[in-house]
């Protein structure tokens, strides 16, 4: 830093740019929520893009038979309100099965139900995120034991806000599903000896897919990586 060392007359200028140059370095960044590299403790490499922000170049419109529209606007992917359904599937062949960590950023636009429900594959097996179901505050797993998420251990209530982006983060391990929304865990469930499932309404959204529910809702920023080594333990007890 040689201009923090130089003299002359700009001497307190200097001295201030240096200050705000050290506070900058030392500010924390922000909610774990709010970046999934700050939130997994990874790096931006170990990220892979799902989507390009521009196209639905690697997605294909779910088969829910009466679903609306899906097109990119500015930046995100609008699954606009279906009867009952609306949503895509990952169309590629790579989509990991185990040890693996996904984020996405979701809003809600228009309606009252859920607006990013992710599902996502659990082994050989499949399992959904629900957010906002059930008229608009359940999240939690469908399903555990065959009970749904308005009903098993992982259900939980939620407000969420029309217009409000919020960051869906799904990890999952040998053992254990987690997930995030922002910087809050709100699954932390130990899969030994569960069965895992999906409601049938969901069957389309295999392999990896995000749905609505008589809802338009948005995503955007959808991203996967793999665990680390340390990661595929799932968390200590």
């Amino acid at each position: 830093m040689w201009l923090c060392s130089r003299p002359g007359p700009g001497v307190a200028a200097l001295a201030l740019t240096c200050a705000l140059l050290l506070l900058a370095r030392q500010v924390p960044a922000g909610p774990a929520g709010a970046d999934p590299q700050v939130a997994a403790g990874g790096d931006k490499e170990a990220w892979k893009k799902l989507f390009d922000g521009r196209s639905l170049t690697g997605w294909k419109e779910s088969d829910f038979g009466e679903g609306g529209k899906v097109q990119v606007k500015d930046g995100a992917i609008v699954m606009e309100k279906g009867n009952s359904m609306c949503g895509i599937t990952y169309a590629g062949k790579d989509f990991p099965r185990m040890d693996y960590e996904v984020t996405l950023e979701g809003k809600k636009i228009a309606g009252n139900d859920f607006f990013c429900t992710t599902t996502f594959p659990v082994g050989d097996k499949y399992c959904s995120f629900v957010v906002g179901g059930w008229g608009g505050g359940v999240i939690g797993l469908s399903s555990i034991d065959s009970e749904d998420a308005s009903s098993n251990e992982t259900s939980k209530s939620m407000e969420f806000k029309h217009h409000k982006w919020y960051r869906v983060r799904i990890r999952v391990s040998q053992k254990m599903i987690e997930t995030w929304i922002d910087d809050e865990k709100v699954v932390d469930l130990d899969t030994t000896d569960r069965r895992i499932s999906i409601r049938i309404e969901c069957l389309p959204s295999q392999p990896f897919g995000i749905a609505t529910w008589e809802t338009t809702g948005a995503v955007r920023d959808i991203r996967v990586r793999a665990l680390s080594e340390a990661e595929k333990s799932g968390p200590k007890k």
